[in-house]
């Protein structure tokens, strides 16, 4: 399992349920009390790597989160699929009844050759479906992008796929190749609007599409107007660094007492940090890279930010809080180290980004972030995922260690980096490759 688990309240039988998907395409809700399977459903065979070109899944089935329609009780979720033992590659999205599994009408979509924009079409080999999935409007959002290595063609692709319609998917791309979406957070969506980011292009001389944050009405249709997108000044040197914008989903935010205090916060591979507008992104920065870029924007890691971040709100700020590769915070407090850290946005005018504390997660899950009412006492919870693999408590305005990841009892077998934990009803779920844990807490 690469995707976080999902919950719901009333699942079949009313049961309070988990919904996991793993990459050999199977789809299990679990009794969310006892673990108990209450029905398992398979998709079809999943892809082998050794037929793909790159990558780091081995086999490549359902990676990206699914999403779940509470009001039709329906599971949608992306399955990359083989007929023929890997030599014809298929992306097929799936609506599952909640109740018992069961594909309903109409369904699957196939995200195929036939799917074109500007001229080129969208090359189900080459794409790779990371991200994760989000409904809006009646319209299902499926973001794709390579596989890891950045080998083939592909773009990066922003699907939509008309629930009432899902014959007919409607989809943007990059006009350049690469500009992958694979951020695990996926699209991000105000209630009005949805939210994108992409990766590095390949041999663009002028922005096409890559390096960004861009803004979509429903379709997905993409104005090109500077107000719905950011790039950096610098975008061609990310591009040529690999240094994707895109390691990171949009997280949107609203700061208290800013102005404005709508905000979208990006987050790269280079370790900067971008605060801007989300009433007008901006277009293409005006910085040095580092500074001066959005609204504002500050080296926050020397080493690259990937994985889903949170952003949370106290009576001393609003926080972000992201976990680093290979590095740590930068203008961490003194006598503070390590590669879990928050900065704290500041409301004055123009905005600030100023890191309040660095921790040691001992891996790379990405962190999410509980609270008493909604502000107060607040607790982020990440996991140790590929060397700890255990669960860790840190406060969320000072970084103090709560929970170390328990004893004995406590231990997970490998957890995938970027993987999210949840909280649902006192207790937090967590996605091993092969197991779900689920911890209570004291």
């Amino acid at each position: 399992m690469w995707a976080q688990p999902l919950y719901i309240t009333s699942g079949p039988g009313g049961t309070p349920a988990v919904i996991a998907a793993t990459d050999q395409n199977d789809v299990s809700v679990l009794d969310a009390a006892t673990g108990s399977t209450l029905w398992t459903v398979h998709l079809g065979p999943p892809v082998p790597l050794s037929s793909l070109s790159c990558g780091n899944v081995d086999p490549v089935g359902i990676t990206g989160t699914p999403v779940v329609d509470i009001d039709s009780r329906t599971i949608f979720v992306n399955a990359m699929t083989t007929p023929d033992d890997g030599q014809t590659k298929q992306h097929l999205v799936y609506a599952l009844s909640v109740d018992d599994g069961s594909t309903l009408s109409g369904w699957p979509a196939e995200i195929g050759p036939s799917l074109h924009h500007s001229g080129f079409s969208f090359n189900p080999a080459g794409e790779n479906q990371r991200g994760g999935l989000t409904l809006h409007d009646r319209i299902l959002y499926v973001p794709y992008g390579g596989h890891a290595g950045d080998c083939g063609d592909y773009r990066g692709w922003l699907v939509g796929v008309p629930l009432d319609d899902p014959a007919h998917p409607i989809g943007w791309a990059t006009d350049a190749l690469g500009g992958g979406s694979w951020a695990t957070g996926g699209v991000a969506s105000d209630g009005t609007f949805v939210y994108f980011a992409t990766g590095n292009t390949f041999g663009a001389n002028s922005w096409m599409g890559g390096e960004a944050i861009l803004r979509f009405t429903a379709g997905p249709t993409f104005s090109g107007d500077p107000a719905d997108f950011f790039t950096p000044s610098n975008w061609m040197y990310l591009d040529d660094g690999d240094l994707d914008l895109g390691g990171t989903g949009p997280v949107l935010v609203d700061v208290p007492g800013a102005s404005p205090s709508a905000l979208v916060v990006a987050l790269g591979k280079n370790g900067v940090a971008y605060l801007l507008d989300r009433d007008n992104l901006g277009g293409i920065g005006t910085g040095d890279g580092i500074h001066g870029e959005g609204m504002t924007s500050e080296l926050v890691s020397d080493g690259e930010i990937k994985g889903a971040a949170a952003a949370y709100t106290t009576s001393s700020g609003t926080y972000v809080v992201f976990n680093t590769v290979d590095g740590g915070g930068v203008g961490c407090p003194a006598e503070q180290t390590g590669d879990l850290i928050a900065f704290r946005i500041g409301s004055s005018s123009p905005l600030t980004i100023t890191v309040a504390w660095c921790a040691d997660n001992g891996g790379r899950g990405s962190p999410i972030v509980t609270t008493t009412d909604g502000s107060s006492e607040p607790v982020v919870w990440t996991t140790g995922a590929y060397y700890t693999n255990r669960l860790h408590g840190y406060d969320g305005e000072t970084g103090e260690l709560l929970f170390d990841g328990g004893g004995e009892a406590e231990q997970m077998t490998d957890v995938g980096h970027l993987q999210t934990p949840i909280v649902v009803d006192g207790r937090i779920f967590v996605a091993a490759f092969d197991e779900i844990y689920a911890f209570t807490t004291q």
